[in-house]
């Protein structure tokens, strides 16, 4: 609350009110008003603000991890490049992470919705085990996938 009174006393002048100059002339008569009574100061009270290990806060490690678990399946770990219909097949890029045979995928996109487990998954017509970020590979899905639906992994 300070700063602001800092602040709009430095681009406004005072933030009190001015008080009424009384004119010695007997023509114009202005009431002036009364100063207003002024309270007792009250001693602040200064909080202490301490830095706690997260340990401390009394979330478990456990807890914690759990939640950035949370969090990263919360961000796509590929994005559909290509999808060929003929071999019901679609090309992913991985963003983040690795994808390995036996994970579950959610294929999320304007129409698409699925989940699905890898069970088997090429780089340049060469089976595979582990795709990491930045490869391009290709895998076998059941539905229709377009270009740009994200792949969530589960």
């Amino acid at each position: 609350m300070k700063l602001f009174k800092k602040i709009g006393k430095a681009l406004f002048g005072s933030s009190k009110p001015k008080k009424a100059v009384k004119s010695k002339g007997k023509a114009s008569k202005k009431k002036t008003a009364k100063p207003a009574k002024k309270k007792a100061a009250k001693p602040s009270k200064k909080k202490i603000s301490k830095k706690v290990s997260p340990k401390a806060k009394g979330k478990p490690a456990k807890k914690q991890a759990r939640m950035v678990k949370v969090a990263l399946a919360a961000m796509p770990t590929a994005e559909v490049t290509h999808y060929f219909p003929h071999v019901n097949a679609a090309v992913l890029k991985i963003k983040t992470g690795d994808i390995r045979v036996g994970d579950e995928l959610l294929f999320k996109g304007h129409t698409t919705d699925f989940k699905q487990k890898v069970i088997s998954m090429q780089i340049d017509h060469q089976p595979v085990l582990i795709a990491r970020k930045g490869d391009d590979f290709g895998v076998e899905v059941k539905s229709r996938v377009r270009a740009g639906d994200l792949v969530f992994k589960k």
